[in-house]
């Protein structure tokens, strides 16, 4: 096989997109309760309130059952899960990791500023999910209480040889916090080892029993180690090749110079270009930052469109979905420094035409109906007790990379 076609992932894959957690939640609990050995499952945010509570009790009832089930959760992202389901968990057997907890420090430390922020999910080695939305109800948030509207978030079901890849990637995750707490490594290689075999024969026999054809996917992974800028170079690809429209969700958009230039030439050369960004103030340091980088690509003639009903979330684009090249990605990094430079990440590319309208669609109707298109006037005459602030967090977010060791 050619690198290329390394690239775009094997034709094999069979590929669902899920809106929110009135979608996503019911197909995760419906195949976590046939899971038939083990669940693995990664998450910034594990909160129990609402419909994040159905999650916790179907992880309680597959360990009940006697399956394996490991549970990740990032140690800021999740400073505390609640002593009762934390007891409830150890009690039913649902095995619990923490990455990266925070200590006495905090985020004073800029080692700490490394977070666990993808979002996946392995059942069986089969069948994998991934995307940007938390364990977390879409009509509650930790900050802000109880939302009129729903995040705008999305992830994707997948089936396929990339499962196995996602799983060994968990699992090898997995064992390296259980070394972090001083057991033997030698032991932990050996069980390790073990697993890994067991799961080769498994999945190859019921990747044989598979002969269709399907979509062509790939996960891309994003660490500190050996796939330092993956994702970021697959969008400044995939922008590159535009001929006809690109159009990019995104929660906290601060993208870096070489991706904003890849943006204002494909606009420059024709291409449409459509951003979907967060229109609901959440933070200061990710709301204000984002604004100073909107001038240039406004010159550009790329259309920012703000989504006010509740807060966007999602992590999405879709490049020439009508053309010939169609291609999409659903994931949990963001198109900014913390994402790109600092957490662990993961995405779903998917080169297929049918699914590629399916998002095009939903983020259409997200632009054209509650959002709000930005008027480069209105941008450009904004106050300038806003300006301040922009250039403020603007400027405290690139001290804080330059204390990280990073630049952007």
């Amino acid at each position: 096989m050619t690198l290329a076609a390394r690239r775009l992932g094997r034709a094999n894959h069979q590929v669902a997109l899920l809106q929110g957690t009135l979608e996503f939640f019911p197909a995760l609990i419906a195949a976590m309760d046939l899971a038939q050995s083990d669940i693995q499952l990664e998450t910034y945010i594990f909160d129990c309130t609402g419909s994040g509570a159905d999650v916790a009790r179907a992880l309680v009832r597959a360990a009940l059952r006697g399956l394996r089930v490991h549970l990740v959760v990032d140690g800021f992202g999740t400073a505390q899960l609640p002593p009762a389901w934390r007891a409830l968990f150890a009690r039913c057997g649902v095995r619990l990791q923490v990455y990266s907890p925070m200590g006495r420090l905090g985020l004073l430390l800029p080692k700490r500023w490394r977070r666990l922020h993808r979002k996946l999910c392995v059942v069986d080695g089969r069948l994998l999910f991934c995307g940007g939305i938390n364990i977390l109800d879409d009509f509650y948030d930790p900050n802000h209480g109880t939302l009129a509207a729903p995040r705008l978030d999305f992830a994707v079901r997948v089936q396929g040889s990339l499962v196995q890849q996602a799983s060994e990637t968990m699992e090898q995750l997995w064992w390296n916090l259980r070394a972090g707490q001083d057991m033997r490594q030698r032991r932990l290689g050996l069980a390790l080892a073990d697993w890994r075999a067991a799961r080769a024969a498994r999945f190859k026999q019921r990747h044989a029993e598979q002969a269709s054809r399907g979509m062509r996917a790939a996960l891309l992974l994003r660490d500190n180690l050996r796939h330092r800028s993956r994702i970021e170079r697959s969008y400044r690809r995939a922008i590159a090749r535009a001929r006809h429209e690109i159009i990019i969700a995104n929660a906290y958009f601060i993208p870096g110079a070489k991706l904003r230039r890849a943006l204002q030439h494909a606009a420059g050369r024709g291409v449409r270009v459509q951003l979907l960004l967060q229109g609901r103030y959440e933070y200061f340091m990710q709301y204000h930052a984002a604004r100073p980088v909107y001038g240039a690509l406004l010159a550009a003639g790329v259309e920012i469109y703000e989504y006010a009903p509740s807060f966007l979330h999602a992590k999405v684009a879709v490049i020439d979905a009508q053309g010939a090249r169609p291609w999409a990605t659903v994931g949990s990094s963001n198109l900014d420094p913390l994402s790109l430079l600092l957490a662990r990440e993961a995405n779903v590319m998917v080169r297929d035409a049918d699914f590629a309208r399916q998002l095009r669609a939903r983020l259409l109707a997200a632009m054209q109906q509650p959002g709000q298109r930005l008027n480069p006037l209105h941008y450009a005459d904004r106050p300038w007790q806003q300006r301040l602030l922009d250039r403020l967090a603007f400027g405290l977010m690139r001290a804080a990379l330059w204390l990280s060791g990073n630049r952007y």
